[in-house]
């Protein structure tokens, strides 16, 4: 059985990025707009002030999420209920398919390590780069422990 990002992931996802529907640089200079959405966002939309719908912002998420989802599901060896398979999504969505791939969380995920051992390893993850400093931010912390707590539910 495949998993589907639980109703519960998209909500965490959807709370921790917000709805902007202007293009705007996130704390770490990225050009985003919507619900987080990166992709097709370039810093002239920024300057511009490019505005989309608030129906182009679900579709730019619902479009996001099947790439997260099946790089998620490409790199999980191991069978996740869909909250714990979500909130991974909600991870790679906010950091990339790329860092969560090589990260010691998916290891620890993958080699079935006590939950305080992924607990550790899952909550590192509250830093981006701000003005070239690597510092950790309140919003991505608050969003790290959301992400572990629905991974741990039973």
């Amino acid at each position: 059985m495949t998993n589907t990002t639980s109703p519960k992931a998209i909500s965490l996802i959807k709370t921790s990025e917000g709805c902007e529907l202007r293009a705007y640089f996130c704390p770490a200079n990225i050009p985003t707009i919507g619900y987080g959405h990166t992709k097709t966002v370039t810093k002239d939309d920024v300057k511009r002030r490019k505005t989309i719908t608030e129906a182009e912002a679900e579709r730019q998420l619902k479009a996001d999420l099947a790439v997260f989802e099946s790089g998620v599901a490409k790199l999980v060896k191991v069978k996740l209920t869909d909250d714990q398979f979500g909130a991974l999504v909600s991870f790679a969505y906010n950091l990339g398919i790329g860092a969560f791939g090589s990260s010691t969380l998916l290891k620890k995920i993958n080699s079935k390590a006590p939950l305080a051992e992924i607990e550790r390893s899952w909550l590192q993850w509250n830093k981006a780069r701000v003005n070239g400093v690597l510092k950790p931010l309140a919003g991505l912390t608050k969003r790290r422990k959301a992400e572990f707590d629905l991974f741990a539910r039973k």
